[in-house]
């Protein structure tokens, strides 16, 4: 065994391990840590395959944003883990039903599976010479799926922007500012004096 197959199969068993704690840890500040950690060791499984690029936005992207937005989320929460529980044995049923099914299609897709001398090998496009990952990556990206790419940021853009809308709601009487009362605001109407005698207060 290489040394690159046995890191392969060291990243990929935590990376399972990982995800399986994802959906099975109680707590949910544990399953969001647990997600990081899976994403690490696929992050490393692509700079073993060759994309570094893949590799750095997992970790820039989802470890750096994402997933520590849901950290952020799950911990401002008023999570009631006890509530949690007593519905667990509700939805018990469907989800046994799902996982079932899911299983049934594992199976399915397993025992498809052939290993012989003639199966073909699936080999990767080849880089240009004198040309980095990132950079084919790149020239790919902004010349055959160019509109591909603008259109997915289209996407997202429109994304964000209905996140905002639906989250920014009137919350009561909040003191808002009026950036063009406070520029024509006059000196007697924002400044008062008045006389205060010796030894006595405002009233």
């Amino acid at each position: 065994m290489t040394v690159a197959l046995f890191v392969f199969y060291l990243l990929a068993g935590v990376c399972i391990a990982a995800a399986v704690m994802v959906v099975s840890a109680r707590n949910p500040v544990h399953s969001v840590l647990f997600l990081i950690l899976a994403f690490f060791n696929a992050a490393g499984m692509f700079v073993l395959a060759g994309a570094e690029f893949l590799a750095m936005v997992l970790v820039v992207v989802y470890v750096g944003a994402v997933a520590v937005l849901f950290l952020f989320v799950v911990m401002m929460l008023d999570i009631d883990l006890t509530a949690m529980r007593e519905g667990f044995l509700k939805f018990l049923p469907v989800g046994a039903l799902i996982g079932l099914v899911l299983l049934v299609e594992l199976f399915l897709v397993f025992g498809t599976l052939s290993v012989g001398t003639a199966a073909p090998i699936a080999a990767a496009v080849p880089v240009p010479e004198g040309m980095s990952n990132t950079e084919a990556l790149g020239g790919v990206l902004y010349t055959e799926y160019f509109f591909a790419f603008q259109l997915a940021g289209i996407i997202l853009l429109v994304a964000i922007i209905g996140a905002i809308t639906l989250t920014l709601r009137d919350r009561g009487p909040v003191k808002r500012q009026d950036i063009g009362r406070q520029v024509h605001r006059e000196r007697p109407a924002a400044v008062q004096l008045r006389k205060v005698d010796s030894g006595k207060g405002i009233g």
